[in-house]
């Protein structure tokens, strides 16, 4: 029997709830995830002076203070957690920067072991991991590890990564992180929320820290040569990277730098001059400071692309190509490639190949049942009947929510304007609400995402911009207010819910200017066991007729390494079947990668407008 909308909705609300905190935290009650401090802040130490530095001999817990003596934030840590350097964290003649801002300054850093509510607290259900498919193809693929304990990834990285309270890797990361610690070139197909960024920064970091010290260029150059290059599409998606990788770096004497468009640029200059070891960038920004010569990408060692099939499939590979193939970075096979996503359509791995060298494609199958982690809904909608029937799910939501709080939901549009528009509607009707889309500027797009994170406005209104990517802790529900064009977007959309094991609803308004993506939208439901209306079927039936090319492959996971598939074309216009996977749903492909499972092209044909275009 159908579970009514509103058990539904209170279920996802209590999943996705924060949890309490301890009774001896009862007190302070700090957040379960640090929120972003913008990049003119970090670096703003305590007023009072340093304290005196630990003897050797005592390593104990300061109650006091909240930190490990070995790991203050003033005392310097021990000399086998970083190698002195020239251009060493925020210092070009090498050595450790006592200025170094604490990355997990707001959370509870003990040495105690962790428990299953701080797992909880992590966003991360480690026991959803266990038995799922995993694919490998390429030469001598190296044998992935089952605990940390296993990888030698130096006595800092470990403390930081028992600060982040990680108790086993994750599938992409027990098989990532050996690939990479080998030095081979990766293609990396995993789902949203499964430790990728983990999986790409601890061997970078570690092989930093313990690779050969680089020749900087001499004192009053300007121009800045970073050791690694991590490429995003997004600036939200950078900037949480960038958070990330501080925590791994944290002592390590690996400096970590964010480049961005939409921020004023000298503030970023500014923390370049200081010495950069890895640089997160988008795109634009980058190309920008390589044309203003105060960056150099001579000698790169590491490059790693995150959402790298959106980056190739959305109007970046040009400035990919200009970043990857035409400045002076070391070509494939001097250097080490990681590309990352949760989808990895046969034509953008072709497209990707040209950045690898003897590279192993890695696939990761979703992390459980998407029945058990995100219950799908469609409902038929009217555009002039939209705005009441999101009222009345709100209303509803509102109602059954955890102490009558209305649960994190996020509401995707098609437009910029629309989304304005409907934000001004929800608060009109004391649905506290805020907006994030490529017009809002860097300042009003953050304090959006602060906004909501931390519940002051529970309902964000946004385009695609926060479709990938986003690491946003406790979103209950996921509203497609406004469906998109193919099938990859509405997953990647879905996605922001029920993340790492963590239970969801999502809800789709469906009408007749949504006809187009009936079939591969009531396909997706069924492979992954949900309930598909039969008027659904019925729109299936009536578009299977028009054509439409359905890109999806690869069964449980985003995409099968296409060298298997011998009947690809570069043009395009060949999408043959990649074969039976491990796991899949069958052979026509299906829901992969958790929440990004494969492309359905441009099945939906022209663009649909939206009703507030």
């Amino acid at each position: 029997m159908r579970s009514s909308w509103a058990d539904l909705a209170a279920n996802s609300a209590a999943e996705n709830a924060p949890l309490p905190t301890s009774v001896n935290n009862a007190t302070s009650q700090p957040p379960s995830r640090p929120v972003y401090v913008p990049p003119h802040l970090r670096n703003r130490g305590a007023t009072a002076p340093p304290p005196l530095p630990a003897s050797a001999s005592s390593g104990n817990f300061n109650a006091s203070s909240g930190n490990d003596n070995s790991g203050s934030r003033w005392a310097p840590p021990p000399r086998n957690d970083y190698r002195a350097r020239p251009g060493g964290y925020g210092n070009r003649t090498g050595g450790w920067d006592r200025r170094e801002a604490n990355p997990f300054a707001d959370q509870d850093d003990t040495e105690e072991p962790v428990t299953q509510e701080e797992q909880e607290n992590t966003g991360i259900n480690f026991d959803a991991y266990e038995d799922i498919p995993v694919e490998t193809s390429g030469g001598n693929v190296p044998p992935p590890v089952n605990t940390f304990a296993e990888i030698d990834l130096g006595d800092a990285l470990n403390d930081n990564i028992r600060r982040c309270k990680y108790v086993k890797p994750t599938p992409v990361q027990r098989h990532a992180i050996p690939i990479s610690l080998a030095g081979r070139d990766l293609m990396a197909c995993a789902q949203t929320g499964s430790g990728k960024t983990a999986a790409f920064c601890f061997p970078i970091i570690s092989g930093i820290m313990t690779g050969q010290p680089a020749q900087r260029p001499p004192r009053g150059v300007r121009t800045v040569c970073p050791l690694a290059l991590v490429l995003s599409p997004t600036r939200e998606l950078s900037m949480q990277i960038h958070e990330e990788a501080r925590k791994f770096s944290y002592q390590t004497g690996v400096r970590v730098v964010v480049a961005y468009g939409g921020a004023p640029i000298n503030q970023q200059l500014r923390e370049l001059e200081r010495g950069v070891d890895i640089l997160v960038a988008t795109p634009g920004r980058l190309v920008d400071l390589l044309e203003r010569a105060r960056v150099s990408l001579s000698m790169i060692r590491y490059l790693a692309l995150d959402e790298a099939d959106r980056m190739l499939d959305m109007g970046f590979e040009p400035q990919i190509r200009k970043i990857v193939e035409q400045m002076d970075m070391p070509p494939a096979g001097a250097r080490q490639t990681m590309l990352f996503s949760a989808t990895f359509p046969k034509e953008i791995q072709r497209l990707a190949s040209d950045f690898l060298s003897n590279y192993i494609f890695l696939a990761v199958g979703r992390v459980g049942s998407s029945t058990d982690l995100i219950d799908q809904r469609v409902e038929y909608v009217q555009e002039s009947d939209k705005r009441s029937h999101l009222m009345d799910l709100l209303h509803a939501q509102r109602a059954n929510g955890v102490q009558g709080k209305q649960a994190l939901t996020l509401v995707f549009v098609e437009t910029k304007k629309g989304a304005d528009a409907l934000e001004h509607w929800l608060c009109l009707n004391n649905f506290p609400a805020t907006t994030i889309h490529g017009d809002r500027t860097q300042q009003e797009r953050e304090a959006a995402l602060k906004s909501f994170k931390s519940g002051k406005t529970p309902i964000l209104v946004a385009t695609d911009v926060a479709a990938r990517g986003l690491d946003i802790p406790h979103v209950a529900h996921v509203v497609n207010f406004d469906l998109p064009n193919d099938i990859d977007d509405y997953v990647h959309r879905i996605g922001r819910t029920g993340r790492a094991g963590k239970k969801g609803l999502a809800t789709a308004f469906f009408n007749e200017n949504n006809t187009s993506l009936a079939r591969s939208l009531g396909d997706l439901m069924q492979e992954a066991n949900q309930e598909v209306p039969a008027w659904l079927t019925r729109f299936a039936a009536r578009s299977s007729y028009g054509g439409g090319k359905n890109r999806r492959s690869g069964g449980r996971f985003g995409g099968r390494d296409f060298r298997r598939d011998g009947t690809f074309s570069r043009g395009g216009s060949d999408y043959h079947g990649a074969g039976n996977s491990s796991g899949g749903y069958g052979a026509s492909g299906g829901y992969g990668g958790g929440y990004g499972g494969g492309y359905a092209g441009n099945s939906a044909g022209p663009g649909v407008t939206s009703a507030w275009d």
